[in-house]
C-alpha cells in the first residue's frame, strides 16, 4: 500500500517518468556508438550486443530488488506466463526490430520515432486491451504523431523510408506498446521488480542464442565500449524497473506524456556523440520532432484532467 501511494503521488510520477525517459533518451545514441566501439557489423553480431545487454540488465534488476526487498527474488510458477510474455514482446521482439532497424537509420530518426510510443500505447491500450478511452482530442494526437513521422521521411533528413531501417524500428515501438499493456496486466498480482529482471534474462538469453547461431560474435576489451555497454544496461535495469511500478497503479496514458522528453533527449545526444548535429537541427527535424512532441502531449493532456 505504501508503494502504491508512492508511484502515485503526482511529484513523484514527474521525478520518476522524467528520468526514466532522459534514460531512454541516451540509448539510441549509445547504441549506435556502441556499435562503432565494437566494431559490430552484421544482424548475428547486432543480435549478441543486444542480447548481452538485456541479460546483464536482468541480473542487475534481480539484484538490485533482492538487497531492496531483503530477500532472492525467485521465479514461481505463477511467474511464467507473464515472464515469457513480457520477454517475447519487450526484450527479444522489442529489441530485435530496434537494433536492427537502429543499424540502418540514424541516431537523429531513430529518436524521433521512438518519441511515438506514448500515442502507440495509447491506440494498443484503446483498441485491442480497452485500458483506455480513444477521444477525439487523442485521435488527433495520434495523426499529428504519424505526421511527424511521415514528414521525417519525407524532408529530405532521410533519403528514402527504409522499411528495414524506420520500419524497423517503429515496429519495435509497437512491441513495446503490447508490452506495457502486458505489463499493466500482469504487475497487478505479480511482483514487478521480479517480472523486469526475469523477463530480461530470458529475452537477452535468446537474442543471443539466436545471434550466436547465426554466425555472430563480440569481442570484449576493457575499454570504452564496455563502459557503453554497462551504461546501456543500467539504461534498462533502471528505467523499465520503475516505468512498470509506474504502470501498475497508474493508467497507461497518464504517465506517457512525458515521454516527449525522449526524442528530444535522444536528438541533443545524437548530435553530440554521433556528431549528427548538421542532420539534428535541420528545420526538417526539428518539425519532426515538434510534431511528434505535440502529438504525445495531446493524447495524455485530456488524460490528466478527466
Amino acid at each position: 500500500m505504501e508503494n502504491s501511494k508512492f508511484f502515485k503521488k503526482p511529484s513523484h510520477v514527474f521525478l520518476l517518468a522524467m528520468l526514466c525517459c532522459i534514460l531512454w533518451g541516451s540509448a539510441a545514441p549509445f547504441i549506435k556508438w556502441g556499435y562503432q566501439l565494437f566494431n559490430i557489423e552484421g544482424v548475428p553480431s547486432i543480435l549478441m550486443f543486444a542480447g548481452i545487454r538485456f541479460a546483464l540488465a536482468g541480473l542487475l534488476v534481480i539484484l538490485f530488488g533482492s538487497f531492496l526487498q531483503k530477500k532472492v527474488l525467485v521465479a514461481k510458477k505463477e511467474n511464467i506466463q507473464g515472464i515469457c510474455t513480457l520477454a517475447l514482446f519487450q526484450t527479444a521482439g522489442q529489441y530485435f526490430f530496434y537494433y536492427i532497424g537502429l543499424s540502418h537509420t540514424s541516431g537523429v530518426n531513430g529518436s524521433i520515432i521512438t518519441g511515438t510510443s506514448a500515442f502507440i500505447s495509447l491506440l494498443v491500450a484503446s483498441l485491442i486491451f480497452h485500458y483506455e478511452k480513444l477521444t477525439l482530442r487523442k485521435t488527433w494526437g495520434c495523426f499529428i504523431g504519424f505526421l511527424g513521422i511521415l514528414f521525417m521521411n519525407m524532408s529530405g533528413v532521410s533519403a528514402n523510408f527504409s522499411f528495414i531501417g524506420e520500419g524497423f524500428v517503429f515496429m519495435s515501438q509497437l512491441c513495446g506498446a503490447i508490452s506495457a499493456a502486458f505489463i499493466k496486466k500482469f504487475t497487478q498480482k505479480q511482483n514487478a521488480v521480479l517480472l523486469s529482471g526475469y523477463q530480461f534474462f530470458l529475452g537477452g538469453v535468446l537474442l543471443i542464442i539466436i545471434g550466436y547461431l547465426m554466425g555472430g560474435h563480440i569481442t570484449f576489451e576493457f575499454n570504452l565500449g564496455l563502459l557503453v555497454l554497462i551504461h546501456l544496461a543500467l539504461v534498462s535495469a533502471i528505467a523499465y524497473t520503475i516505468w512498470g511500478l509506474l504502470l501498475s497503479v497508474n493508467p497507461v496514458s497518464k504517465i506517457g506524456v512525458y515521454m516527449c522528453v525522449t526524442p528530444i533527449i535522444g536528438v541533443i545526444l545524437s548530435s553530440v556523440v554521433l556528431h549528427e548535429s548538421n542532420q539534428a537541427f535541420q528545420f526538417s527535424s526539428l518539425i519532426a520532432l515538434i510534431l511528434v512532441s505535440l502529438s504525445v502531449f495531446l493524447v495524455n493532456k485530456e488524460t490528466q484532467t478527466d
